[in-house]
């Protein structure tokens, strides 16, 4: 019996945190909520493949969204965005996203 194997040009991704089969984390990762983008970032942050998905969303001239833990707009890393609307007074902190661990009791065996 012959077995037939689709070879994906990104084989890297199904080990991407962000790669749940479902795409129920999308819209952290094309967000334009500054909260959401942040977790995204957290994600990647702790990612194995993160520079492997960087370097894919380059090379495929994505055009926005987090991509390896950083954001692209018009197919280009943008280091500090502004949120919409008028600039504060006051300088905004910036918004951090940590991780909490899930407890061993509630991983599935």
């Amino acid at each position: 019996m012959l077995e037939l194997l689709i070879e994906t040009e990104d084989e890297w991704n199904v080990a991407g945190r962000c790669n749940d089969n479902n795409g129920t984390l999308t819209h952290l990762f094309f967000s334009d909520n500054v909260a959401h983008q942040a977790r995204a970032k957290a994600m990647c942050a702790k990612c194995p493949v993160s520079q492997e998905c960087l370097e894919a969303a380059l090379t495929r001239k994505e055009l926005w969204g987090i991509w390896g833990g950083e954001l692209i707009e018009n197919g280009r890393i943008v280091i500090g965005k502004r949120g919409r609307g008028r600039p504060p007074k006051e300088p905004r902190p910036v918004v951090e996203v940590n991780e909490v661990p899930v407890p061993p009791e509630l991983i599935p065996a």
